[in-house]
Formats: structure tokens, C-alpha cells, sequence
């Protein structure tokens, strides 16, 4: 079978999936990509680039749509050589976020498209207006409106539609609910574990960190409010004083993944260092910025206490990878985490803007952390049951590949 893949940053979401079809033997499996320097084994990676950047003084509620055109574009351009080097997909896969699925159809007419739709954005309901401190103007709502073009061009462009949780789909206009189905890109549980023994090294200030002592880990891909950051800083004075003995161990960039941008030369984590000033106890904070995934899990199988905060918008891996290590989750009470976590069930939720809220669950289950054995298996058997790579997702994931050949 041959298999044609798109996504700007490979492997993506598609890491499991791209390696899993490369080994089969048979296979011609190609990856349109941005990034360079990356292979998977059994994956041919093309390498597209956008001709020019978005238009200057472009109208601010087009230049996300524009620069969806231009890698559409190049994709498409990319698509055209291999076909015509012999190269005709059996099926194509590919993330929508970033315009790249919108013209492949025109290319391979014949050939069935997958396409990953990850958020559908709404004036109400999810991330805009989460917060009750944004400035409400006009202009948001149809600048949200027009964000959705590109979500609209794909969906007419795909076959089928994959999204990774129901809370995701449940965005998406219902017309487009048929085509969509929910398939998370899965857990690897078996490599994502607990593990009594594990350790941690900081090599500043030259500590190892185990299971035995109190930890309280946050990680996101970058440190800012729409993954709660400033909340969890905020909550740091209380439980540093509460628990004299406790270490909090933070994984994450400075950069700005989501909402607004800083002015230049500021991050959030100067801003909340320079709020807090004296009330933080910086020796027992490590900031450890982006870390190898091994790193990472090792991180969550020490963890004491893991704190995911996030508004309504996508739901983290580091989540369900956190469930997965066996670790005590205090999510926020945001619709994507309580899809997964139920309070009192597999973790322990708070609400989003409570800095005391989550200093006060994260020092009730530091002094008393055996009672709270029960919630850290069920958190474990929670991702087993419903996001194991092998057992659930993968062949999930093949099954709509299937469904589409088959087509």
C-alpha cells in the first residue's frame, strides 16, 4: 500500500502511525514535511517550504488563512512531482491545522484523504472568553468566525475526519459530525509507567530526586497562561511554606504556543518570578525548560503531585501520559480534562483560576499521600482502558485507513 502523509512539524500525531505502516513490508510510505534533519525508518520524508511569508498589513483576520494558501500550495506542488515520479497514494493522511490537506484532492482526485481536525474555534464555549479579565471587544467574534475557513476548506477536502477526543468533535458543526470520528493517537503504557525505582538528576543544585520525596511537577510545552502557568506560580508560596520538605520541578519553554504574544524580550515566567518576588522560595523551584522524552517520564514517575492546568482548548499528551506514570493529577475543571479525570475517581480536579484551590489540594494529598493510592491505579487503568497505543489506538487508526482503501 502505498501512503502519502502531511504535517509541517513531522512526525506530528503520527509518530506511532508513520513507523507502524513504514515496517510493513510492501509499503511505500511518504511524508510531506517543513521539518528537516528527522527520519523515521521505513518513511521517505519530502521537504516543502512556503515560496514567500504572509503578505505585510495584510487584513489580521486573513494572514492565518493566507498562510494556510501558501503551505497548501507548496504541498501541492510537492504532491504534483511525486506523481509525477509514479508515486499515487492508496490512502493520505494529514493534520488540517495548517492548510496543507486543502488541495491534495486536486491532485490525487482518486485517492482517499484522513485529515486531523484538532479545534473548530467558538466565540463561546471554549478558549475565547475563558478567561473573565480578557477585554471584550467587537472585532473578536468574526476575526473567531474567519479563523474557521481553513477548518471548512478541509472538511470539504476529507473523506474522513479524525479528531483525538469527544469534547474536540463536539466543537465542529454537526453537519460535519458523520465524517468525523474520534480516535485518539494513543499512549504508549508500556514504555509510560510507574516505576518505584526511577530517578531523577538535577544537576543544579546536584540532587536526586526520588518517588520517596515530595515533588510537584508541571510541564508544558511552553509556560503560559493558556496551560495555567500564572495559576500554578501563584500557588507556589502557600505550598512551599506548608511543606517545608517539598521540591516543585517545571518542564517547559519560554516561547508563546497559544493566545498573545509578550512584547519582545519578556516571558511569562519572568513576569510571575518578578510578581512573586520574595514569596517564593526560588531554591526548592527547578526550572528545567524542554527536556528529551525520556527525561520526562522519568520526571513523572518521581512525581508526588502533578498539576495540569489548562482553558477549554487541546488536551495536553502530557495529561494522559502523567495517568499513564501513575501519577496523582490535580487537573483543572475545564471540559477536555474532565472528559478524562472525574474528582475523586482517577484525580483530583480544581478550578482553573483558584491558585488557592490548587495549593490546598496539593498539600492535602502531600501530607497524606497513601490515601490517595487508590486514585493514581485508576488514573493508570483510565489511559489503559481508553487510550492504550496498541490496543485501542493504533488499530483504531488503521481501521479508518482500512475504511478508506476499502472506500
Amino acid at each position: 500500500m502505498k501512503i502519502l502523509f502531511a504535517h509541517q512539524n513531522f512526525p506530528g500525531q503520527y509518530l506511532h502511525l508513520a513507523r507502524h505502516l513504514g515496517a510493513q513490508p510492501g509499503n511505500q510510505v511518504v511524508f510531506l514535511t517543513q521539518r528537516e534533519g528527522v527520519t523515521l525508518p521505513g518513511v521517505r520524508t519530502v521537504v516543502y517550504k512556503p515560496q514567500r511569508q504572509v503578505t505585510k498589513d495584510l487584513h489580521h483576520y486573513l494572514r492565518e488563512t493566507e498562510a494556510g494558501v501558501l503551505n497548501a500550495q507548496a504541498v501541492a506542488r510537492a504532491a504534483l512531482e511525486l506523481k509525477q515520479s509514479g508515486f499515487v497514494p492508496d490512502a493520505m493522511v494529514g493534520h488540517n491545522g495548517w492548510g496543507e490537506i486543502w488541495y491534495l484532492k486536486d491532485v490525487f482526485p482518486a485517492s482517499p484523504l484522513l485529515g486531523y481536525f484538532e479545534f473548530f474555534y467558538r466565540f463561546h464555549g471554549a478558549d475565547v472568553n475563558f478567561d473573565p479579565d480578557e477585554q471584550k471587544i467587537f472585532d473578536t467574534q468574526p476575526r473567531v468566525r474567519t479563523k474557521n475557513a481553513g477548518n471548512l476548506l478541509g472538511l470539504d477536502a476529507a473523506d474522513l475526519g479524525q479528531t483525538p477526543t469527544f469534547w474536540q468533535k463536539s466543537l465542529y458543526p454537526r453537519r460535519y459530525h458523520p465524517i468525523i470520528n474520534v480516535v485518539h493517537e494513543g499512549i504508549d503504557t508500556a514504555n509510560v509507567r510507574p516505576d518505584p525505582q526511577a530517578r531523577l538528576e538535577l544537576s543544579d543544585p546536584g540532587i536526586t530526586l526520588t518517588p520517596e520525596d515530595e515533588v510537584v511537577t508541571y510541564v508544558a510545552r511552553n509556560l503560559e497562561p493558556y496551560r495555567g502557568f500564572p495559576v500554578f506560580m501563584r500557588s507556589l508560596p502557600e505550598i512551599l511554606t506548608r511543606r517545608p520538605k517539598a521540591r516543585v520541578v517545571i518542564v517547559g519553554g519560554d516561547e508563546t504556543s497559544y493566545g498573545h504574544r509578550l512584547p519582545e524580550g519578556q516571558t511569562h515566567r519572568q513576569r510571575m518570578l518578578e510578581e512573586l518576588g520574595g514569596s517564593l522560595d526560588l531554591t526548592r523551584v527547578h526550572f528545567l525548560g524542554k527536556v528529551p522524552h525520556p527525561v520526562f517520564v522519568k520526571l513523572l514517575q518521581i512525581s508526588s503531585v502533578h498539576v495540569y492546568l489548562t482553558y477549554p482548548f487541546v488536551l495536553s499528551w502530557s495529561m494522559l501520559e502523567a495517568m499513564a506514570a501513575g501519577c496523582l493529577v490535580v487537573g483543572s475543571r475545564t471540559a477536555p480534562v474532565e472528559e478524562v479525570i472525574h474528582d475523586g475517581e482517577n484525580g483530583l480536579l480544581v478550578d482553573f483560576f483558584s491558585p488557592k484551590e490548587v495549593s490546598e489540594r496539593v498539600v492535602t494529598a502531600l501530607e497524606n499521600p497513601s490515601a490517595f493510592s487508590g486514585l493514581r491505579e485508576r488514573a493508570r487503568r483510565t489511559v489503559i482502558d481508553n487510550y492504550d497505543l496498541r490496543s485501542i489506538c493504533l488499530p483504531a487508526q488503521l481501521k479508518l485507513i482500512n475504511r478508506l482503501v476499502g472506500a
